[in-house]
C-alpha cells in the first residue's frame, strides 16, 4: 500500500501509517501546487491531506483507480470534492471532535483580546510608548450581561457558549436547524433567525460550515445590521466573511471591532484589516496546540489504517453531510 502525506505531520501519526504501508511525505514545508499534488499522489492507495489541499476528481484520477481513502486532517472538508471522490469509490474522512475545545479556547481568546483591547496595549508597551494609568486609559467593553450570538451551534459553537456562560453572557444562536432541547437547556440558549441574531448580539461568533449558502454570509448588509457597539469573531472558515466589506464597516464604525483567525485568501489578509487597532488577527491557530494537532493527525492515520484494512472508516464523510 502506498500512502501519500502532503505535508509534515507528527511522528506519532507517521508510526501508524508506516505500520500500514509505504509512506511518502512531502519534504516541502509549504502547500503543494496543484501540479505537484497530482504528481505526488500517482499510484497512491491513500492520501493524507491538509485543508489547503484542493482534492477533487482530477487528483483522484491522477492517483489512479486503486485510491481507496483521502483523510483530511481537519474537521471541515470544503477543500475536498466529496461527491466526485464518492463517484470513484474513494472514502473521505475528517477529524471531528478532537479540536473542539482548542478551537473554542482560541475563539474566546479572540473575543477577550478584541473587547479588552489587549493587542493595542501590548503594541503600546512593545513600542516603548509613554503611558500612565488613569480611569479613561484603553477602556474596553465588559462581557457580563452581554449577549453572544453564535452562528452554528455545533460542537465548537456549544463549547464557545459554555465559556461565554462562565463569563456571565447570554446566549442566542442561529443555524440551519434547532439544537437539541438538552443543549438549549444546558446553555440557556435562545434560537433566533439570522437577521434577528445580528440585531440582538453584542458579539457575533461564527461556527458554521463553509457552504455555498454561507460564503460571504457576513457581507455589507449583515454588518450594517449589527449593533455599532458589536464585535465579530471568526474561527470557522475565512470565506464566510466578506473581508473588504468588513474593512469598510470597521472604517465607517458600523461595528466596534473584529477578532479573526481565518481569512478568505489565506495566507493573504485584507491589508486594511492589518492596519486597524480594533482588529485582532491570528494565523489560523484554532487547533494549534501540541495535543490537538497530534490527535488530529493520529485520527487521520487511524482512518487510513482502518480503510486499507478493509474495515469501516472511523469518521467517514458522506456526500451532502455537515461540513462543520
Amino acid at each position: 500500500m502506498r500512502i501519500v502525506v502532503t505535508r509534515r505531520i507528527p511522528e506519532a501519526a507517521m508510526v501508524v501509517l508506516r505500520e500500514t504501508g509505504e509512506v511518502w511525505m512531502s519534504g516541502e514545508d509549504r502547500p503543494l501546487t496543484p501540479e505537484e499534488l497530482r504528481e505526488a499522489v500517482r499510484g497512491a492507495d491513500a492520501v493524507v491531506g491538509m485543508l489547503h489541499d484542493r482534492i477533487d476528481g482530477t487528483v483522484a484520477d491522477a492517483a489512479g483507480p486503486q485510491l481507496k481513502v483521502v483523510a483530511n486532517v481537519a474537521v471541515g472538508y470544503d477543500n475536498v470534492d466529496v461527491p466526485a471522490l464518492a463517484e470513484r469509490g474513494v472514502t473521505v474522512t475528517n477529524t471531528p471532535g478532537v479540536l473542539t475545545d482548542a478551537t473554542a479556547d482560541l475563539a474566546f481568546g479572540l473575543l477577550l483580546a478584541v473587547t479588552r483591547r489587549l493587542g493595542e496595549g501590548e503594541r503600546l508597551l512593545r513600542a516603548r510608548q509613554p503611558w500612565s494609568f488613569h480611569l479613561g486609559f484603553l477602556l474596553g467593553s465588559g462581557l457580563q450581561g452581554k449577549t453572544l450570538g453564535i452562528v452554528g451551534l455545533g460542537q465548537i459553537g456549544q463549547a464557545m457558549a459554555r465559556r461565554a456562560r462562565a463569563f456571565g453572557m447570554h446566549i442566542v444562536y442561529s443555524g440551519r436547524s434547532r439544537a437539541k432541547p438538552a443543549a438549549e437547556a444546558e446553555l440557556s440558549a435562545e434560537h433566533l433567525s439570522f437577521p434577528d441574531l445580528l440585531t440582538t448580539a453584542d458579539v457575533v461568533s461564527l461556527h458554521c460550515p463553509l457552504t455555498p449558502q454561507t460564503r460571504h454570509l457576513i457581507d455589507a448588509e449583515a454588518l450594517g445590521a449589527m449593533k455599532h457597539s458589536a464585535f465579530l469573531v471568526n474561527t470557522t472558515r475565512g470565506p464566510v466573511v466578506d473581508e473588504p466589506a468588513l474593512a469598510d464597516a470597521l472604517l465607517r464604525r458600523e461595528i466596534a471591532g473584529a477578532g479573526l483567525d481565518v481569512f478568505e485568501k489565506e495566507p493573504e489578509v485584507e491589508p486594511r484589516l492589518l492596519e486597524m487597532d480594533n482588529v485582532v488577527v491570528t494565523p489560523h491557530l484554532g487547533s494549534a496546540t501540541v495535543e490537538t494537532r497530534t490527535e488530529m493527525a493520529l485520527l487521520a492515520a487511524r482512518n487510513v489504517a482502518a480503510v486499507l484494512a478493509g474495515e469501516g472508516a472511523i469518521n467517514e464523510v458522506r456526500p451532502g453531510g455537515d461540513r462543520s
